[in-house]
C-alpha cells in the first residue's frame, strides 16, 4: 500500500490516502480523523509522521484541530458529528452511567487514572481529561492523596445526562 522506499514521503502518501476516504464520502464534515495512534498502528508509521499527516491535511485546507480533542474533517468551524464525542466525554458518560445505576454509589472512589487507562487504553492525560470532566460537572469530588469520590446524591446535577 505505501511505497516505503520510494521518493514521496510516507506522510503525503497516507495523507492522500485520508484525502481519497474524504473524497469518497466515507468521512464526512466534522468527523474526527483518526488518532496519530491509529495512523501509526494501521500504517505502521511513526508517530512523527502521524503528525505530519494531520499536519498536511490542515494545510491542504481539509482538516482541522481543537486542542485537547483532536483533529476533525472540514475547515475551522465546521459543526462536528453529534455522535462523535471525544474520548474523555465518553469515558466520563459511561462512569455517570455507573453511578446511576448504583454500582458506584455515592461517597466512594471511582476507577483510577491507572484503572481507567488499562480499561479504555487511554494516555494519562485522557484519563485526568475524564475526571476532570466529571468534577466540572458535579458528580465527583477530588481529595487529595486519597482520591476521587461520587458526590451525595444531593449534589447530582439535575440534567444527568450533561
Amino acid at each position: 500500500m505505501l511505497d516505503r522506499g520510494g521518493p514521496r514521503p510516507l506522510y503525503k502518501q497516507v495523507a492522500d490516502l485520508v484525502r481519497g476516504q474524504i473524497e469518497r464520502g466515507e468521512l464526512k464534515a466534522g468527523d474526527p480523523l483518526p488518532s496519530e495512534a491509529t495512523f501509526e498502528k494501521t500504517y505502521e508509521i511513526a508517530r512523527t509522521t502521524a503528525r505530519r499527516v494531520a499536519r498536511d491535511l490542515r494545510e491542504q485546507g481539509l482538516a482541522f484541530t481543537i486542542r485537547g480533542e483532536g483533529s476533525y474533517v472540514g475547515s475551522p468551524g465546521t459543526p462536528r458529528s453529534p455522535k462523535k464525542l471525544p474520548i474523555y466525554q465518553k469515558i466520563a458518560a459511561e462512569v455517570v452511567e455507573r453511578i446511576q445505576r448504583g454500582e458506584i454509589p455515592p461517597n466512594k472512589a471511582i476507577p483510577g487514572e491507572k484503572a481507567m487507562m488499562r480499561q479504555y487504553g487511554v494516555a494519562k492525560v485522557t484519563a485526568r481529561q475524564a475526571v476532570a470532566h466529571l468534577r466540572e460537572l458535579g458528580w465527583v469530588i477530588t481529595v487529595p492523596y486519597r482520591g476521587t469520590f461520587v458526590t451525595d446524591r444531593e449534589e447530582w446535577p439535575i440534567n444527568p445526562g450533561s
